[in-house]
């Protein structure tokens, strides 16, 4: 036994090896001053260790001020990979090689139950379903029509929120926690007429953390990403993990949906089948466009992407609002002047506020969610950025952190300013990925397509809970002295999350 043990692990260090030496061969052809600059790699583990500590986005970012290198390469194993850090070098790449480098670096983990040949998020953009699947999306989630016809169920969200931290008036508040169930059920009733959870209780929590531990596991290093020939082995156990957390998480939406087709058989029910976004997708079902399965990973794809991003910019925008007491100040005078005696805010009050819009922008510029957003991937040979080729097959990563604080492009990049959005070239900056100085949401055929959604929903929440509180830091805590520093694992939340007092306006 110990000696078939032995010829195991010699057999498979030999193949590391001879697997080391033939990716080397093949990256021999590129010229070697095309190589972009970056850490000496060493043998077989290439950059792993300069990436240990921290949070990955300040480390990459780090690195590339360290090699003076807005476009850095780093090997990650036998897999190569190279960082964008910079707006100029954004934009080149997504100006001149968005369809080359529209592809994704598919984690491991997401290949559990065939996630990945299923979810928009990890299909190539080549891939016929992907389009017609995103086209769904666009058309009947996201679109003007559909956003404006739901705009009654997540002002009622908005409200139910409000209410729900009304009842803990005075009490020291989880904020973060409390809004991710506000807007879990914000969405899943503006899109399936339900609420998902009970704001703020376990539901709420079990289900963000499925989802977390899911996206967490796509995240960790995995030597079945770092060694692609080891991949049949799942040698950490990841894929196996993250089947049974997208279970869990599927259960979840199966029910949803089980019950809206149980509903169906009465006559009432199916008057009100094509009401919302998931009487639609039935519709399509129906029709043989998609299928059953597309509905759940459709949910799946709408609910994860959607609810987190909104719940921790709120959570950001009001821990930059209670450290910076002037900020709070403006935005409050001006929720006053618009809102004016009425008791709720509406989606259209929120519009009209443009510093609120501002606070939301700089509050994503400063913290962005995703701050190396989702990798990208070279499908052919012939990109290059910055002057250094892009071979194919190599992971491209934005830091979108990096870049939104490059100091080229914004003047005191690391302070919350809100109000340089409001005057000079950054007024006109927006979400819609072409000022490439501001990409919170990506830019590019692979953009987050609940930009409209995220528009609308962040300001709502932000502009009903100041509303209707005065907020306070609890005692001993203050404005200045407040914690916002960061903490990159599935998302870029905070480190220490935000704990507030809600006091009810008399």
């Amino acid at each position: 036994m110990e000696c078939e043990s032995w010829l195991l692990l010699s057999a498979t260090l030999a193949v590391s090896l001879l697997s080391y030496l033939a990716a080397i061969l093949r990256r021999r052809p590129a010229a070697a001053r095309r190589r972009p600059p970056g850490p000496r790699p060493l043998p077989l583990i290439g950059n792993l260790l300069d990436l240990r500590g921290g949070n990955l986005h300040h480390t990459l970012a780090r690195l590339a001020r360290a090699h003076g290198a807005p476009v850095m390469r780093l090997d990650l194993g036998l897999a190569a990979a190279v960082v964008i850090s910079s707006r100029d070098a954004a934009a080149e790449a997504f100006t001149r090689h968005d369809r080359l480098l529209a592809a994704r670096a598919v984690p491991d983990a997401t290949r559990a139950l065939g996630f990945s040949e299923r979810s928009m998020v990890w299909m190539p953009s080549s891939n016929p379903r992907w389009k017609a699947l995103r086209g769904v999306v666009a058309a009947h989630v996201f679109s003007p029509r559909s956003l404006a016809a739901a705009r009654g169920a997540r002002e009622w969200k908005a409200r139910d929120l409000v209410d729900y931290l009304r009842g803990r008036a005075g009490e020291v508040v989880a904020v973060g926690e409390a809004v991710y169930g506000g807007v879990l059920n914000l969405v899943s009733s503006a899109v399936c007429s339900v609420d998902a959870v009970d704001v703020g209780a376990e539901s709420a929590q079990g289900l963000r953390e499925a989802v977390e531990d899911l996206v967490e596991l796509v995240a960790k290093p995995n030597v079945s990403d770092l060694f692609p020939f080891l991949r049949w082995f799942d040698l950490q156990g990841r894929r196996r993990h993250a089947a049974r957390q997208i279970e869990k998480v599927f259960r979840v939406l199966d029910g949803i949906i089980d019950r809206r087709l149980a509903e169906a058989k009465t006559s009432m029910a199916k008057q009100q089948q094509g009401g919302d976004f998931l009487g639609t997708l039935l519709e399509l079902v129906s029709m043989d466009k998609i299928t059953r399965e597309d509905v759940t990973t459709i949910l799946f794809d709408v609910f994860t992407a959607g609810s987190d991003t909104i719940a921790i910019t709120v959570e950001w925008a009001m821990a930059e609002l209670l450290r910076n007491p002037s900020a709070m100040a403006k935005l409050l005078s001006e929720i006053k002047a618009t809102i004016g005696g009425k008791e709720i805010v509406e989606e259209a009050d929120a519009a009209n506020m443009p510093y609120l819009h501002a606070v939301m922008k700089e509050a994503m510029r400063l913290h962005p969610v995703a701050p190396i957003l989702l990798p990208h991937q070279a499908v052919e040979d012939g990109v290059e950025i910055g002057g250094y080729a892009v071979p194919k097959g190599t992971t491209v990563i934005f830091n979108a952190w990096a870049i939104m604080r490059d100091p080229a492009a914004w003047e005191r990049p690391d302070e919350f300013v809100p109000e340089r959005f409001l005057d000079g070239a950054a007024v006109r900056v927006d979400f819609r990925g072409k000022d490439y100085e501001f990409i919170p949401f990506g830019s590019g055929r692979r953009m987050c397509p609940g930009v409209p959604m995220a528009e609308r929903v962040v300001p709502l929440i932000l502009a009903s809970l100041l509303h209707a509180f005065e907020w306070r830091l609890p005692d001993g805590v203050p404005a200045g002295k407040l914690d916002v520093s960061e903490k990159f694992t599935t998302a870029n939340v905070m480190a220490v999350p935000l704990k507030a007092v809600p006091v009810v306006i008399s």
